[in-house]
């Protein structure tokens, strides 16, 4: 949206987007039944509740022109590249047995922490899920090992490459060297996964206890060595990625105008490699393999019907940011500057993050990247530490709801299907606040 309507924009637009999550967050305990058959339905509802009053108000265009552009630009690329890893990392399928015990299951997120910096949040959440939770299937307590896995592999795991989570990516089409996130988040991530995967393994250890220490029943699955099936996914999880890299480092000067929104021939290219790269997956892995890798595609399409309405209600919210100062948000932008104008960097880290909890992270890490002017050169220098609170408060605080980022959401849908009874979108955030929460406080106070 451009910068001049956000400047006229309300707090009251944002509205409909507070009732959507509103909706996310109540309808699942307060009417399960309804929401499972109708959440389509409520998404479009609050979509419309913001785009009728808003073409009323603005005209048609404007509003039309709103619509093309997030499709184009943020949802359509978006739900391409879950539903390509969604797919082609539901051809995985590891064989043999994982028994989840305290061991195994710190392991595995300690894998799945190591791999998402290289393939992504989402990539290494995918990959990993099935095999967990079908480790665990043998368990009475599970929930606890799903949120630090959100936790983890979803969130904190894709701190150190702009290939790990879309914020840094975006920094890096932004002039942030691809190594700079490496060397400079290392540290504060290090310090939140030690303590994650001990508090882990200690409660795990715990409830594993308080289990009885209960043995896996055999299953057919116990006569197959530990090894992967579906491993031609693993050469389209690679076209996959270097798609995404391709779109982000070949500029090829070649645009398409479609209703006043300029979309490159590169993101177009990307979107068809990663498409392929799905159909591929879908051509060579074997119905029997995605069946005993309890391959669904309910959480595919419930993740893509929210995320529409996400996409569509937030645009004014997206907007008042972007107008800085002049939006009626003004307050939460000034707030990031000191008496002399210097920056704050701790504030750089509660807002980024707080607002990225409940926002898409990339375009609220480009907000405030432009807020601290912007100029990738001087932020990876003089002003590294402004960078890294940006950084840090985008990537770690993903993390803080179902929301957060786009793995969270599908990792928790791909839990409940396989019949974990995953916490509401309130009681996840009880999690968070209770665990994340002072731990960044302390990366606050040792590292920003």
């Amino acid at each position: 949206m451009a910068e001049a309507i956000g400047t006229e924009l309300g707090v009251f637009w944002v509205i409909p987007f507070a009732c959507m999550l509103l909706s996310i967050a109540i309808f699942p305990l307060a009417a399960p039944h309804f929401w499972h058959h109708h959440f389509g339905k409520i998404s479009a509802f609050w979509s419309l509740a913001f785009l009728v009053p808003f073409a009323a108000t603005f005209g048609f265009e404007l509003a039309l022109y709103e619509v093309v552009h997030v499709l184009l630009l943020e949802y359509i690329p978006f739900i391409i590249l879950l539903f390509a890893l969604f797919t082609v990392s539901g051809g995985v399928r590891l064989t043999g047995q994982l028994v989840g015990n305290p061991a195994v299951n710190t392991g595995v997120l300690l894998v799945g922490t190591v791999l998402a910096s290289w393939m992504g949040t989402t990539g290494a959440a995918m990959l990993l899920i099935r095999p967990l939770l079908r480790a665990n299937a043998h368990r009475k307590f599970k929930v606890h090992t799903v949120v630090f896995f959100i936790f983890l592999v979803a969130n904190i795991g894709g701190s150190l490459t702009p290939l790990g989570d879309p914020p840094l990516f975006l920094g890096f089409l932004k002039g942030v060297d691809f190594f700079w996130t490496t060397t400079h988040m290392f540290l504060p991530m290090l310090f939140l996964v030690v303590l994650l995967l001990g508090i882990y393994f200690a409660v795990d250890t715990v409830l594993f206890n308080k289990e009885g220490r209960p043995a896996m029943p055999a299953t057919d699955a116990s006569s197959e060595k530990l090894g992967l099936d579906g491993k031609i996914n693993l050469l389209f999880l690679a076209g996959i990625i270097g798609g995404v890299l391709m779109s982000g480092m070949w500029k090829s000067g070649v645009q398409f105008d479609i209703y006043h929104t300029h979309v490159d021939l590169q993101n177009v290219l990307r979107d068809a490699i990663l498409v392929g790269m799905a159909l591929l997956s879908l051509k060579f892995t074997t119905e029997e393999n995605r069946r005993k890798n309890d391959f669904d595609w309910f959480p595919i399409v419930e993740v893509g019907k929210l995320f529409i309405g996400i996409f569509l209600s937030m645009i004014p919210a997206i907007a008042i940011l972007k107008a800085g100062t002049k939006g009626a948000l003004a307050g939460v932008i000034t707030m990031v500057s000191g008496p002399g104008g210097e920056p704050v960097d701790a504030m750089y880290f509660w807002l980024t993050g707080v607002l990225s909890s409940f926002l898409d992270n990339a375009p609220t890490y480009l907000v405030f990247f432009n807020t601290a002017g912007g100029n990738a050169g001087e932020l990876m220098t003089t002003m590294a530490s402004t960078l890294l609170a940006i950084s840090a408060g985008a990537v770690f605080m993903g993390a803080n709801t179902y929301i957060g980022n786009a793995p969270n959401f599908m990792v928790r849908s791909i839990a409940e299907t396989s019949g974990v009874k995953m916490p509401s979108f309130f009681g996840y955030m009880a999690w968070s606040l209770g665990i994340l929460i002072p731990l960044f406080v302390l990366v606050q106070l040792i590292f920003i």
